[in-house]
């Protein structure tokens, strides 16, 4: 792919020759190889045996002309699917979209059963345009260059690095799949970073579903054309635009499109995973019922973070303060925070979700019925059985962060204070509880020695967590005034992961010997709510 948008540069020149859906011939293939020589992404797939083909389908061993055109299909089927992964599928024009949106037989519904009340068929028509308006895209890949430009700049500044793990995953399902992205949601951070990647990983940018609360004057323009499309809070009240917004979201799947959406419904304050909101998967599972052409895979993304921009609000609105909004004078504000430290950030993508056999297991019959115009019946449970599995899957993907392991440590010390090669030790003692108990897993544990745990509390002192005194006794460690609900809310990133070992150790409080049978009826009885709760793989 010569010049594969968003490139790293911004220039006209390479605009008009950067990798695209439309057809060139030879003089603009020669332009966009020079212009872009520097520029190019290549791809190896897997390979395929001729031999294995001709084994496969007795017909084509004794015609070479049969095999020809089998084998030319197969290629041609395959080169377009990997094109759509990497680039999108080709996009039409927004007016085009919205005009298709507004033709759409549910949103013509919509509009006369608005219109026979006291709208006129115009102004339900004119409303029912806005709403579209508001909700669609408007990817510029001028804007997308840009955004690659500042977006590396700001990761630079803002972080120490970021980890990346389980892209493995994503590239096993990525051809001839609709990717719905559903990562877990810990700050605004999230959105930026995850499309950052998947593009920087040689994927298509992700149509990303945004709060109509960041749609902001200049700030929501940036946004539209990165790929982000607005919804508001609630649909409640207003068929009229719940219709024009499945509508839209059913369009960007029936053509390919990867999307982005937050399960959880908005930012966790707590550091846990918060309940799954079933709106966008319910809209997304009827959008593929009713042309099943592409399968629908949902694929988990975990966020750990050392340090959040918004960790200060989200403290304070937890001690009973009042959510702010957001703003443009709020953003600009939150400029001045960029230069302080926020350590790495770790991004774990989940095992994938296939949509295809969670609808056989639950209505085998789904394909020889009809097309549904409205939600059937059968789908609350497939999507509150989705739902759960996709939290799990995320938290299945969780990394142990430093900071992490740090909080656990600290936390369970008395008055927030302890030695600090005591410290060390606590902070190695749960490193490798994690690692016995998560072996063989997703979860990514860092390996700890004695000189790794001491650097770990550097690590907190620099990002401002703890503060060390000398006393008679050595170096003391201890909370720095106002971290410890800060600190809480990293150690609840993992709580999930001390579940078990928790319950284990908890048995043997007040009793120093235990049998099998004892620990696990006294373990049975708690850890499928624990489970529940904290959404355990």
């Amino acid at each position: 792919y010569w010049g594969r948008a968003p490139a790293r540069d911004a220039s006209l020149l390479r605009l008009l020759f950067t990798e695209n859906w439309s057809l060139g011939g030879r003089l603009a293939k020669l332009a966009t190889t020079i212009i872009h020589g520097r520029n190019t992404l290549v791809q190896f797939s897997e390979p395929l045996s001729l031999e294995a083909l001709v084994e496969r389908d007795a017909r084509l061993a004794p015609d070479a002309d049969r095999l020809t055109r089998k084998l030319s299909r197969i290629l041609r089927v395959h080169f377009r699917q990997r094109r759509i992964a990497t680039l999108g599928p080709d996009r039409s024009h927004r007016r085009t979209l919205i005009t298709q949106v507004l033709a759409d037989d549910a949103v013509r519904r919509a509009i006369a059963t608005e219109a026979s009340g006291n709208a006129s068929r115009d102004k339900a028509l004119r409303r029912a345009e806005g709403y579209a308006r508001e909700i669609a895209g408007d990817v510029s890949y001028a804007t997308i260059r840009i955004l690659d430009r500042l977006l590396t700049r700001l990761w630079t500044e803002l972080y120490d690095g970021v980890e990346l793990s389980g892209i493995e995953r994503l590239r096993a399902v990525a051809d001839g799949r609709e990717i719905v992205y559903v990562p877990c949601h810990r700050s605004h951070i999230d959105y930026l970073l995850l499309s950052y990647i998947v593009v920087k990983e040689g994927f298509s940018l992700p149509h990303v579903a945004a709060g109509v609360n960041l749609n902001l004057p200049i700030v929501g323009g940036i946004l539209r054309r990165g790929g982000a499309f607005f919804l508001r809070r609630s649909f409640s009240g207003n068929p009229l635009y719940a219709a024009v917004f499945s509508s839209y979201l059913e369009e960007l799947i029936q053509r390919g499109h990867a999307i982005e959406y937050f399960i959880e419904g908005g930012r966790s304050r707590s550091g846990r995973l918060l309940p799954p909101k079933g709106g966008m998967l319910a809209m997304t599972a009827q959008a593929y019922l009713r042309q099943p052409a592409t399968p629908v895979v949902f694929v988990p993304v975990y966020f750990g973070y050392e340090r959040l921009i918004e960790g200060a609000s989200f403290t304070s609105e937890l001690a009973g303060g009042k959510k702010k909004g957001e703003s443009l004078f709020g953003l600009i504000r939150a400029l001045k925070r960029l230069r302080e430290d926020y350590g790495r950030v770790h991004v774990g993508i989940g095992e994938p979700i296939a949509l295809d056999p969670l609808l056989d297991r639950h209505h085998p019959v789904w394909r020889a019925e009809p097309a549904p115009t409205e939600r059937p019946n059968w789908l609350k449970p497939v999507i509150d059985e989705l739902g759960d599995t996709i939290l799990q899957h995320v938290n299945a993907a969780a990394s142990v962060t430093p900071v992490a392991l740090l909080a656990t440590a600290m936390l369970a010390t008395s008055r927030g204070r302890i030695g600090r090669e005591e410290l060390a030790r606590q902070i190695e003692l749960y490193g490798s509880i994690l690692r016995t108990t998560h072996a063989d897993t997703l979860v990514s544990v860092p390996d700890l020695q004695d000189d790794r745990c001491d650097a770990i509390v550097e690590h907190g002192i620099a990002l401002g967590y703890l503060e060390v005194r000398q006393d008679g006794l050595g170096a003391l460690v201890s909370l720095r005034e106002g971290q410890a609900a800060p600190l809480t809310y990293f150690r609840n990133n993992i709580l999930h992961l001390l579940t078990l070992p928790g319950l284990l150790a908890a048995a043997f409080i007040g009793a120093p010997r235990r049998d099998r049978t004892q620990l696990d009826e006294l373990v049975g009885v708690s850890l499928p709510f624990l489970h529940g709760e904290l959404y355990s793989p």
